[in-house]
């Protein structure tokens, strides 16, 4: 059998799967938004080709998606995160969310997502947000740095304007309206002891009770990676089967789970052409 005919297989095998479904838990890290156009990360050089300004200075991802740039470069950690909105707020998401959305649809029970991605796609795309979890947070909503006890709110309001040659905030500094201190993105960043939970706790609720309803549920997991492996573990922990799309770690721990090693928007085109008219 070549690696075609074993894709095939993979693929129809998945959609059968799903065809038994009463419902699907989608599960989805940065490699969904590829196909979309949006950046992945993939170490030092992968973040530093997208923002070479930050190469320039050095900076690492962990070190700019961190609550400390803030406070003490916050015109840099603007830029960055002011960039990344403005990328999020234009991006268009790829066929794969519609066809998904499609499948999902014709499901007794419908979908929940899970997913550690902060870009807002799969509202934009037409997935309820309140069958939403993000994990992670959403840049489409800002905290403030005070921690005065104002709730997150829309960001938007706040329309940055950004010097993308050297990541820097051109703009005015966005402001708590409660408080008028600096704030920040509503995402949880590396070393954050003080990003704002509650909605994402108020969204993990929703997801147990949906759960509780599944009769047959199944997991599609795609473009969730074993860096920083949330998603996964989310997924495997849910007690179902699991298909994962992953075109560089698609390996499974169990027998009735399922890997595929395809991108996002060609794994979902290929699974739901076996189900779809």
């Amino acid at each position: 059998m070549t690696n075609a005919d074993a894709m095939d297989d993979a693929c129809r095998e998945a959609a059968e799967l799903i065809s038994h479904a009463d419902s699907l838990l989608v599960t989805a890290g940065a490699g969904i938004g590829i196909d979309s156009g949006l950046p992945d990360f993939r170490g030092d050089n992968g973040f530093w080709q997208a923002y070479p300004a930050l190469g320039k200075l050095g900076m690492r991802f962990y070190e700019i998606a961190n609550p400390n740039a803030f406070l003490t470069m916050p015109e840099v950690a603007w830029g960055f995160y002011g960039h990344r909105l403005q990328l999020y707020r234009a991006t268009v998401p790829h066929e794969g969310f519609t066809q998904l959305l499609r499948l999902v649809r014709k499901m007794p029970n419908g979908c929940f997502v899970f997913t550690s991605n902060v870009d807002g796609q799969f509202q934009k795309a037409g997935f309820a947000a309140e069958r939403m979890v993000e994990c992670h947070g959403s840049i489409h909503h800002l905290q403030c740095m005070n921690g005065c006890g104002r709730p997150p709110w829309p960001a938007e309001g706040f329309e940055p304007v950004v010097d993308t040659g050297n990541c820097r905030l051109l703009s005015t500094l966005p402001s708590c309206p409660a408080c008028g201190g600096l704030a920040r993105p509503h995402i949880l960043m590396f070393g954050d002891w003080d990003w704002d939970s509650r909605h994402a706790e108020r969204q993990q609720a929703r997801l147990q009770t949906w759960l509780a309803r599944a009769k047959r549920p199944v997991v599609i997991e795609i473009g969730a990676g074993t860096a920083i492996p949330t998603v996964r573990y989310f997924g495997e922990a849910a007690g179902c089967p699991l298909i994962r799309l992953n075109p560089m770690e698609c390996a499974v721990g169990m027998a009735r789970d399922i890997g595929i090693p395809l991108g996002a928007l060609e794994g979902i085109t290929r699974i739901t052409g076996a189900l779809l008219p």
